[in-house]
């Protein structure tokens, strides 16, 4: 019998997600969890005041809830996921993965509950962020080398060992790697559909990777994403009824980092991810050269309001980023196809 495990978490992560916004929107406007629009964006943008925020919860429900449908699934047909499940490096760099990307989106819960409850705009502090998102990320580096994590893959070079000599490196190295595309996930959530179609494509791109390669899990893990971000498109999309809040951008952030340790090789991220890390550099550029010259580069930062300031419209720009960021994909699935 044909194995549907990829196909049927895909579809449960698209209609928990989708019909979950039923529940949850109507309550996040009865709870009053409107989005506060900083004097600082576009000025546009103050019509979006008051759309709910913390939709993100969505998307983590809808992943989850499919993952867990996928693993009943697979102890019923005894498929290649189970087969999986019982090996215990796999089984802990999918397990430690999704706990990674809940850990994130619960501080991104607690930014945006003091953004929207407390009426603090700027939600925690950067210090206060930046330790949570530094120890979920050393936690889960942690697992993957008690898990017995011992390579990483780069492509052209090959596999590099990870417990001695420069190789060391690799943990410091991946723990900034972490926060620095969880953080750049969360800068790209900035106009209606952005963060959730560029994640989309990213979890295509990723999915075909772990096919390749015959990470099941990991494809699951690209399945349920892949779902659940289609689902809260449908919600999420220009003119947005919801906005996923940090608690979905850092779920996000968390899950397309754990995919790409999980199929041994985080580089390909940067291409996959390339929208992500021009999103960031872009924010970092501008203060940087700001703080020096009191000039901009950017008509405003981060990188999609500099086209919104050019007169591009919403839609325009997630079709273009999108667009980059699955010629990003094809990129770094090349390595994958041509074992280079």
């Amino acid at each position: 019998m044909k194995d549907l495990t990829v196909v049927i978490t895909a579809l449960v992560g698209f209609a928990v997600t989708l019909f979950s916004g039923y529940i949850v929107i109507p309550y996040l406007r009865k709870l009053k969890f409107g989005q506060t629009i900083l004097e600082d964006g576009p000025n546009w943008h103050k019509s979006k005041q008051g759309t709910p925020t913390m939709g993100g919860i969505m998307i983590v429900l809808g992943v989850i809830v499919s993952l867990v449908i996928a693993v009943i699934y697979s102890l019923i047909t005894k498929n290649r996921f189970f087969g999986e499940i019982n090996d215990s490096y796999k089984f802990t760099v999918t397990v430690s993965g999704v706990v990674m990307a809940v850990c994130m989106s619960a501080i991104g819960f607690v930014d945006d509950y003091i953004k929207v409850v407390k009426k603090r705009n700027l939600g925690l502090t950067a210090r206060q962020k930046t330790f949570l998102q530094l120890l979920v990320s050393a936690f889960y580096l942690v697992s993957l080398s008690i898990a017995g994590m011992k390579t990483t893959t780069i492509p052209f070079i090959g596999d590099i060992d990870i417990t001695r000599g420069f190789g060391l490196l690799f943990w410091p190295i991946a723990l900034c790697f972490i926060y620095g595309f969880t953080n750049a996930v969360n800068l790209t959530d900035g106009i209606d559909g952005l963060a959730s179609s560029v994640t989309l494509v990213v979890a295509c791109g990723f999915m075909l990777a772990s096919g390749f390669l015959t990470l099941t899990s990991n494809n699951v893990i690209c399945a349920a994403l892949a779902g659940a971000c289609v689902g809260f498109i449908c919600w999420n999309a220009h003119p947005a009824k919801v906005f996923m809040g940090d608690t979905g951008s850092m779920f996000l952030g968390g899950l397309v980092v754990a995919i790409s340790f999980g199929i041994g090789r985080p580089v390909l991220l940067i291409f996959a991810g390339i929208i992500y890390l021009l999103e960031a550099l872009s924010d970092i550029i501008q203060v940087a050269y700001y703080k020096k010259t009191k000039k901009r580069i950017f008509k405003m930062a981060p990188l999609h309001h500099h086209f919104e300031m050019c007169g591009w419209s919403e839609n325009k720009i997630v079709f273009v980023f999108s667009f980059v960021t699955f010629v990003g994909c094809f990129i770094a699935l090349l390595p994958i196809v041509f074992n280079l």
